[in-house]
């Protein structure tokens, strides 16, 4: 068994009999978080990252080209849940980077912030990401990416106006659009020109599009960055 580094900072592949799985390497070295399984190579502690449970695995599996989160990164994460994803996202940017994670429901932010006990990188905050104003004090540094994954009928919406409230140019967004929480009496791809007219339309640079199937039904990974227009 060994690990490779992927083409991203902060991202592995495991190869064990044969097949092969994406890792990060644990910053705190204390186990699995959500149940993941956790891999010793050499003494250093590996989280293996299904592409089942996170939409950003998901995306880098099926060739994800740009990946602007790496070590140091300051990341606002809209839609932050329990913090699977989270969790990831914590071991890539290091002790140096900020995840400021937003979570809408305080039930499911409980684990949330357990989380963020045991990792000091990860800021918790229980608030509705459709409003930016209302946990902007709790942001006390620029932006270098907006990362949403929310079930919201407006996401695009969401998404650049967290971007022109917390950024400057030339910093991105990753915004994993979810067709059936848009409008589920239409086909996906009718949902997602939607959201990509308004994404476009904000000023916003279109990157990449990466459509996460067979890891999840009806979801486009979309990769944007702030042009001055858009700011």
């Amino acid at each position: 068994m060994q690990a490779k580094e992927h083409k991203f900072s902060g991202v592995y592949v495991i190869e064990e009999k044969g097949k092969t799985s994406l890792a990060t390497r644990s910053l705190t070295g204390a186990g699995s978080v959500y149940g993941e399984k956790v891999i010793d190579i050499d003494g250093v502690e590996y989280r293996l990252w299904p592409s089942r449970r996170s939409k950003l695995s998901a995306a880098i599996r099926n060739g994800l080209r740009e990946m602007p989160i790496q070590r140091g990164s300051k990341v606002l994460y809209l839609g932050a849940a329990s913090g699977t994803t989270v969790s990831h996202v914590s071991d890539i940017v290091g002790e140096v980077g900020t995840i400021y994670a937003v979570e809408f429901s305080p039930k499911v932010a409980r684990n949330l912030l357990s989380l963020s006990q045991s990792r000091s990188n990860i800021v918790p905050i229980v608030d509705d990401a459709r409003y930016p104003t209302e946990y902007s004090p709790f942001i006390t540094e620029p932006i270098d990416i907006v990362y949403q994954d929310v079930a919201q009928p407006n996401q695009a919406a969401i998404l650049t106006e967290n971007m022109r409230h917390f950024c400057s140019f030339g910093a991105w967004g990753m915004i994993a659009i979810k067709a059936r929480s848009i409008d589920s009496s239409i086909p996906a791809s009718q949902a997602f020109n939607k959201e990509l007219s308004e994404i476009e339309a904000s000023g916003v640079g279109m990157v990449e599009k990466v459509n996460l199937a067979p890891f999840e039904k009806d979801h486009l990974f979309v990769v944007v960055r702030a042009t001055e227009a858009a700011i």
